[in-house]
Order: C-alpha cells, then structure tokens, then sequence
C-alpha cells in the first residue's frame, strides 16, 4: 500500500517531461517546416515531399522579400505596434490604478462591464470600425489602426493590472498620502513604477498580439504604403498562383523579433498573467 505514493510520484516525473516533450515538438516542428520551405525554390516545394529538408539551401526567396517593400511593412508595424502599446500600457494602468485603490459606487459595475469586453467578438467591431475609420478620414493610414488595436486590447491589460495593484501595499500609499501626494502622485510616483512586472506582461502580450493581427490591417488600409507586416505575404499570391517559399520566407523574418522578444520576456509574462488571474 506504500508503494502506491511512490508509483504515482514516479508516474508525474516520467509524465511531465514526456508531455513537455510532446508539446515542444508540437510547437517547433511547425516553424521548421516554415524555415525549411522558406530555403527551397518554388520548383523544388511541389516536386519534394512535403517534409522533406531542401536539397540546397535557398536564400533568393529571403533577397526577394528584402528588395520589396519589407522594410516599409516593417517601419509601419514597429510604428502602429509601438504607439498602440504605449497607449495601451498608460490608459489601462491608469485605470487599472482607479479600479483597484479607488472607491466609487459604480466600482465594480464598471470594471465587470470593461471585463465583458473580453468576450465582444472580434468580427462584430468589423463594420462599424470600418465605416467610423471612413468617416474621419483615417482610412489607409498607419492612424486607423491605432485606434482599434488600442480599444480592442484595453480589457484583458486592465484586467491584468488591477489584479497586480491590489497586490500593492496599502501601507506605500498612505505614507504617500502622509508625504501630500494626491491620487495623481500616488499613481505616479508609487503604483506605476511598482507595477513595472505587470506593465511588462501587457507590453509583451499585446505586443505579440499586434505584430501579427491581420484582419483590421487588411480591411483599414488599402496599399503597401500604409500595410504591416502581416500583409507582406499578399506580394507573393497571384491571381492564379502563389510563390509559397517566399511567403514563408515572410513569415520566418516577420515571427523572429517576436521569438526574440518572447524569449526574453516569457517570465514575465507568465507572472503578470498569474498575478491578474488572483483577486485581491
């Protein structure tokens, strides 16, 4: 009977790693397949096997992205994503801060209603985002993004940051308070620089999140001036054919800052959406 704790102890140590195996491979063998199909010539993709690696490594696909508008594509993402964040981090942990230290009687009404934003389906917004873009003359600009990409990330980012400031101290916030600060220096000089873990996660999280959106990117803006990355791989699809190792060639260059920036900040991540999932 003994034994038995033992057998299960035994069990988890060999289980985990296995299944931790399991889920490595599952998420990397699909980017080699990427990488590997990126390197071939576009003959070579439909004559070999599906799997198989290229029988010489290819790197014209990669010269013809980079002779395109890439780098256009790209100055727009790092643009629209960079400006987006930014808001993103100030709104929500402004607001994060007044549904966690402050209290009002449509507290928690409010903060249940902005919550519920999490379920609105993306599709639903298409439309009246679209007509409300052409209305004020955003249309096919880097600023008919930002807009969007803020209001639709708002509700998981102050969901994350209000749970992470409830985890504050009230004792920083009175001895604020003993020094004259008001709620605007409070947030300020306490709760903001504290909160740096949290604000790192919703960075990260909508960072990834925005680099790689598609479908406001495709229905906002019109040419390459103006398109993201993830429109970058429209350059390769013809009318009746695709040059699939060079779209994918799009997708190797396009998914390495995020791999980077994923690798960097993983932690981080993983703690602020910890600490959002607790109730203070």
């Amino acid at each position: 009977m003994r034994t038995q704790p033992f057998n299960r102890i035994r069990n988890i140590r060999v289980g985990v790693p296995l299944l931790a195996l399991v889920w490595l491979a599952v998420t990397t063998l699909p980017f080699l397949f990427v990488v590997a199909t990126s390197l071939k010539t576009q003959d070579e993709t439909f004559s070999s096997p599906v799997w198989a690696l290229p029988a010489h490594l290819y790197f014209g696909n990669y010269a013809a992205v980079l002779e395109g508008p890439y780098f256009t594509y790209f100055r727009n993402s790092v643009f629209v994503v960079g400006v987006s964040v930014v808001l993103i981090v100030i709104v929500s942990a402004m607001a994060a801060y007044a549904f966690a230290r402050m209290r009002f009687a449509l507290n928690r009404p409010l903060f249940g209603l902005i919550v519920a934003g999490m379920i609105v389906p993306l599709h639903a917004t298409l439309v009246p985002i679209y007509l409300l873009t052409r209305n004020l003359g955003l249309y096919d600009t880097p600023f008919a993004l930002i807009g969007p990409y803020v209001a639709l990330s708002l509700p998981v980012s102050i969901f994350i940051l209000t749970g992470f400031m409830r985890q504050i101290p009230r004792e920083l916030e009175e001895a604020a308070q003993l020094d004259g600060c008001g709620p605007f220096g409070i947030f300020w000089r306490v709760f903001f620089p504290l909160s740096g873990p949290g604000l790192a996660t919703v960075a990260i999280y909508n960072g990834i999140g925005l680099w790689n959106e598609f479908i406001f990117a495709y229905m906002l803006t019109s040419t390459s001036e103006h398109r993201t990355l993830p429109l970058a791989v429209w350059d390769f699809q013809g009318q009746y054919s695709s040059n699939v190792p060079a779209m994918l060639a799009v997708v190797t260059l396009t998914s390495l800052p995020l791999i980077v920036a994923y690798a960097f900040g993983q932690e981080r991540v993983i703690k602020g959406m910890m600490a959002g999932s607790l109730k203070g």
